[in-house]
């Protein structure tokens, strides 16, 4: 059964084609966040805003929430700050606040509702009363080809602190979601719309399928008496009690499964085999103290062929426990140099027989790569994220040579581990493991004694191919 499977039925069982629309919100229905109080934040840590600024911004919200001032002068209101700043130096300082707070945010089950109609293709848009450096990374991420939102004057390539009328707000919704229908043909009595909040009844009553999201307590009320089907995600956002217990108890665990191995390995001076022991056990019970539950296709191919290199797709702060559940026994790590420092991952790396390269440095990481290539020769199989870093979202980056070359030069074959959603549990920047179903899909090995130097190039992008073919379902 596919992740997910009850919340997608409906699209599923429902008709297909780009006639269908499916409109998202984006605060608090497709990332768990409020977008703009990220910006607010920076502006406060950045030094952009000052306590006047502050000051001023809490007074024009507090005019907004008490009808005294229309959503275009809220808005107005709050970017007055920006008012002869460059547009660019924002733009850059959207990517970041992406990376490291929306993209964490961004919802699991938001992601599969939106990959359910992309699959049936229907048209997808972001109708959001938020500004494009909000809404439209989200978007890109999500493959959402619409962004329909609120724009900030630019003149010369500086905001003027002036607002592009009409804004995105209330009605102004539905005027754009009536534009994007007339524009593309959608019939809007088969089409979605998701949003968290009343202030959008404008656009809920114009569509056929209205579907309330982590809806407000007016918004919660409205569904029961018109008979919407409300969802609520728990998957972001603030952490449960239980989920920083079973965080706790899952990091906690490496300790009591190194304490378990010890006397075997002091009784006949065998360290791996305590090691072994030691991973195994921290995988079986991290995985099961944190709920993560782990469906894997091609399990054989973890063992068909070792020692061999193992790659695999980082996503999550919890991959390393993922890849002891799935690998037991006889293993090294490839890790970046700032681990060796951590006061808990360093120590368990280290003991491990972890090899550490400087990723800023390409001939030391070269030359640092030895010992996996003598590990491999060994006898004993390594394990290394050819991307080289984790990545905020599911998207695969650019493969670095590293692995391929520590194959090749110990004749070894490449088995690719693709994990499709591991940051369903643990996404970057996020601290508490969330109880998940994560999918892993091992792919056959890859042979690399036939491999020539000139068209190492061309194997990686084979693999990284394999890797996108299964990330897109």
């Amino acid at each position: 059964m596919p992740l997910h499977a009850e919340l997608i039925r409906e699209i599923e069982q429902g008709p297909a084609g780009p006639q269908v629309g499916a409109m998202f919100d984006l605060d608090h229905t497709l990332i768990a966040t409020f977008s703009a109080f990220e910006f607010l934040r920076e502006a406060l840590a950045t030094g952009l805003m000052d306590r006047n600024d502050l000051a001023a911004a809490a007074a024009t919200a507090l005019r907004f929430q008490i009808g005294q001032l229309t959503f275009s002068g809220f808005v107005s209101g709050m970017t007055l700050v920006l008012k002869g700043r460059a547009e660019a130096d924002f733009v850059e300082t959207a990517e970041r606040i992406f990376r490291e707070r929306l993209a964490p945010a961004i919802y699991p089950e938001a992601r599969a509702l939106v990959d359910a109609h992309r699959r049936k293709g229907h048209t997808l848009a972001v109708v959001s009363a938020a500004t494009p450096y909000q809404a439209a990374l989200t978007a890109a991420d999500l493959e959402i080809p619409h962004v329909l939102c609120t724009h900030l004057e630019v003149v010369d390539g500086n905001f003027t602190g002036r607002l592009v009328k009409p804004s995105c707000y209330g009605e102004g919704k539905a005027v754009h979601a009536r534009r994007l229908a007339a524009e593309h043909s959608l019939d809007l009595e088969q089409s979605y719309f998701y949003t968290d909040s009343d202030e959008d009844l404008p656009l809920l009553d114009i569509v056929g399928k209205p579907r309330p999201l982590n809806p407000n307590r007016r918004l919660a009320n409205i569904a029961l008496r018109r008979g919407w089907p409300v969802r609520r995600f728990t998957s972001r956002g603030m952490p449960s009690v239980g989920d920083v217990v079973r965080t706790g108890l899952a990091v906690g665990s490496l300790v009591p499964s190194f304490l378990l191995a010890l006397p075997g390995a002091l009784r006949d001076g065998n360290m791996r085999r305590a090691i072994n022991t030691a991973t195994s056990t921290w995988g079986e019970l991290g995985t099961a103290l944190s709920g993560i539950d782990l469906q894997v296709k091609g399990e054989q191919n973890l063992w068909a062929v070792r020692p061999a290199v193992f790659i695999f797709n980082h996503q999550s702060g919890i991959d390393t426990l993922l890849l002891c559940k799935l690998l037991r026994r006889d293993m090294v790590g490839v890790a970046k140099e700032e681990l060796r420092n951590n006061p808990i991952w360093g120590p368990a790396f280290a003991l491990a027989g972890t090899v550490f390269i400087d990723r800023f440095n390409h001939s030391r990481a070269m030359s640092a790569l030895e010992p996996a290539v003598q590990a491999l020769r060994e006898g004993k199989s390594i394990v290394i994220a050819p991307e080289g870093t984790r990545s905020p979202t599911p998207r695969l980056g650019k493969f670095k040579k590293g692995a391929f070359v520590i194959a090749m030069a110990a004749g070894v074959p490449i088995v690719p581990i693709v994990f499709r959603n591991a940051l369903d549990a643990l996404p970057k920047h996020a601290f508490f493991v969330r109880p998940a179903t994560i999918e892993v899909e091992v792919l056959p090995p890859v042979e690399t004694v036939d491999w020539q130097p000139d068209e190492v190039e061309k194997r990686i992008a084979a693999i990284h191919a394999d890797y996108d073919k299964v990330l897109r379902g």
